[in-house]
């Protein structure tokens, strides 16, 4: 394996990792905001008032999306494993 070959592989696993970790990101900025906007709204100023509803929405989100969670990573991990012949050169 050369460097180009590891440079390649970590530039893919870095992108892997951002798409999977994006959406579940997205959902907790979306309910922190919405709270937040809540909280201003009603002037209840609780600081661990929007844990809950992040980490049941993140969870939501983790169940809807898992098949296509762990479809992307088993496709790199197959990728991975299929270009082991041609890394060991």
């Amino acid at each position: 394996m050369n460097e180009a070959q590891a440079v390649n592989i970590l530039r893919e696993a870095i992108v892997l990792i951002l798409l999977l970790s994006a959406p579940a990101l997205l959902v907790a900025l979306v309910v922190g905001v919405v709270i937040s906007i809540i909280q201003a709204a009603t002037q209840v100023q609780e600081q661990t008032l929007t844990f809950v509803p992040k980490i049941i929405a993140v969870f939501i989100m983790l169940l809807v999306l898992a098949p296509w969670l762990l479809k992307m990573l088993v496709n790199f991990t197959e990728n991975l494993y299929a270009r082991i012949p041609t890394m060991i050169r």
